[in-house]
């Protein structure tokens, strides 16, 4: 069986300074990076799933203006070519975070975060601060969260959300300048301060590898899944490695492992599966739905419905003695269209549920470090020097026998950083699957389309000619263009 044991680097207000070296350093060396956030709230999720998207676009920018980003999470991802065109190494980081300022918090946002193991003792005795909205003084030699964006943007790397717009409305209004009232100054902005692009994988998993379903959980463990079927062919596969930590930072890494699943028993009665949680990632009963949460059941009865599919298919062609084609065949497959009857109000829940972190049954959890000798080897020196491809590295999968902590079938935690993790480790197998230049991160049919809920063509981010960027974005290029960060 194979199994990635991921480090995720907590980062809060103790620890920022002293770990503040290698997270730029991790952003500047990195191919890509992406980023995920846990927030406290969305406001009216009907307004934000409006027909008009400017009108959406308003909602979001309400939300972004009256709730904040409880924890940030990072994922710089770098690519080794001595070890193979598919090789990355990824460091993690999640950021709890403090707003000085008012802000709303609901209460259905701190119950999910709650259950999933999120501290909120923690955010607000070591959540890092930051403010909202325009700068309130010169920021460039701070470290601040704000000048970590900053940081971000002059890396000028590409950029990459999962089902990304709110994030990216989020981290606009959070740590750049106000939010602009008008759409179209917005993706003005954004094409300038992102110049490598920005991918969304949800996008990309709907329209790029036509997955059944496209929410998170799912197309990561979809995704991990497939690239294990190369592994075991010898087939050209994604390989991700990460920094072996010292010691002195076992206090700051948690260890999340993720394990494919073990076959199934044929003779075993399989549970029922949820639809509502299958189609979207999210379920009203939460936890106490009677029905299975299950991602790898979900992805393996998805895979025998393709199966019966192609075999009616190819009986069809046979008989017919010639092979029928449809208009849906050009469409993704989604869960709509393979027999899952949903309301409207469930499609609207489940989208935006998605945004707002509202998933749960990961087979994944946190592992406690119990002996730093043995997994933390990496002084902080060292993660911090400039040749890190030169750090000692755990490989994607440990070896068949290797000793490792059997994983759970419920998760017990949530972080922005796993996420993030998650959404990178999306884009590098699509990069695989379309062998494209990995290191470029170039997918020309993905980049600058942001997945618009209830739409069937994107967001484009693209500066128009009847649109110019707003002022307080045009002082903040200013900033970033300066001399001396």
């Amino acid at each position: 069986m194979c199994s990635l044991r991921v480090p995720v680097i907590d980062v809060h207000s103790d620890n920022f300074s002293e770990l503040w070296p290698s997270m730029l350093l991790a952003l500047k060396t990195a191919s890509f990076i992406a980023v995920d956030t846990e927030l406290s709230g969305l406001g009216s999720r009907r307004s934000l799933l409006n027909q008009c998207v400017e009108e959406r676009y308003k909602a979001i920018c309400l939300a972004a203006r009256t709730r904040s980003v409880l924890s940030l999470g990072i994922a710089c991802f770098k690519t080794l070519p001595d070890k193979g065109e598919d090789t990355y190494l990824s460091q993690i980081y999640n950021l709890t975070l403090l707003c000085t300022e008012d802000y709303t918090i609901e209460p259905q946002s701190v119950q999910f975060l709650v259950h999933h193991g999120f501290d909120f003792n923690k955010q607000y005795s070591q959540g890092i601060p930051y403010y909202k909205g325009n700068d309130k003084e010169d920021e460039r030699h701070l470290q601040s969260v704000r000048t970590l964006f900053l940081e971000l943007l002059r890396a000028r790397r590409p950029l990459v959300l999962h089902n990304g717009l709110i994030d990216l409305a989020f981290l606009y209004q959070s740590f750049y300048a106000q939010l602009p009232d008008k759409m179209m100054n917005f993706i003005a902005d954004l094409s300038e301060m992102f110049p490598a692009g920005i991918y969304d994988t949800k996008y990309a998993s709907e329209f790029e590898t036509r997955f059944t379903a496209s929410y998170l959980e799912y197309a990561y463990k979809k995704c991990k899944r497939e690239n294990g079927k190369l592994m075991e062919s010898s087939s050209r596969h994604l390989v991700v490695e990460f920094c072996h930590y010292s010691p002195a930072m076992s206090a700051y890494v948690e260890y999340r492992l993720c394990s494919l699943p073990d076959p199934t028993d044929p003779s075993t009665e399989t549970p029922n599966i949820c639809e509502r949680f299958s189609a979207y990632g999210w379920c009203p009963n939460g936890v106490k739905c009677a029905q299975s949460h299950n991602i790898d059941l979900i992805i393996e009865e998805d895979e025998k419905c393709k199966q019966e599919k192609k075999k009616r298919r190819r009986k069809r062609k046979k008989m017919s003695g010639t092979e029928v084609h449809t208009e849906m065949d050009s469409l993704p497959p989604s869960k709509l269209n393979s027999g899952v009857s949903l309301k409207g109000n469930d499609m609207e829940q489940g989208e935006i549920g998605e945004t707002d972190s509202l998933m749960n049954n990961v087979d994944c959890h946190m592992e406690d470090d119990k002996d730093g000798s043995r997994n933390l080897l990496e002084s902080v020196s060292s993660a911090t020097s400039h040749q890190p491809e030169k750090t000692p590295l755990s490989q994607d999968c440990a070896p068949a026998g290797a000793s490792l902590p059997t994983s759970s079938a419920e998760g017990g935690t949530h972080r922005a950083g796993f996420d993030a993790f998650m959404t990178g480790y999306i884009m590098a197998y699509v990069c695989l699957l379309k062998e494209k230049d990995s290191a470029s991160c170039c997918l020309p049919d993905c980049i600058n389309k942001i997945y618009l809920s209830g739409k069937n063509v994107p967001l484009q981010i693209a500066k128009s000619v009847f649109s110019k960027s707003s002022r307080g974005h045009a002082q903040k290029m200013r900033l970033i263009s300066s001399v001396g960060s």
